[in-house]
Formats: structure tokens, sequence, C-alpha cells
């Protein structure tokens, strides 16, 4: 089962990617990703 997750980015707090992950990951998912809005590279953490 697949479930749907929301990337916020740790800096500005703007939720930039979504995207679903298999439901059974038990960590939460951090990656760096382009944020639009900081015009930068920052790491991206999953919510919610």
């Amino acid at each position: 089962m697949r479930e749907k997750v929301i990337l916020i980015c740790d800096t500005c707090l703007s939720r930039n990617y979504h995207f679903t992950k298999k439901a059974y990951a038990e960590k939460k998912l951090v990656l760096n990703k382009f944020c639009p809005h900081c015009n930068c590279v920052t790491q991206h953490s999953e919510t919610r």
C-alpha cells in the first residue's frame, strides 16, 4: 500500500514536493532537494 507524503523545507518551511512512498517504512524521509523559495538546495523532511 502507498501513502501520500509532503516534503517541507527545513529553512523556510514551504511545502514543495508531493509524492507517494510505501506505507510500511518506519523512518521519516529526509532528502536534499532544491527549494524554489530559498533558491538553493536545502534539507527537506517528511510531514504527514
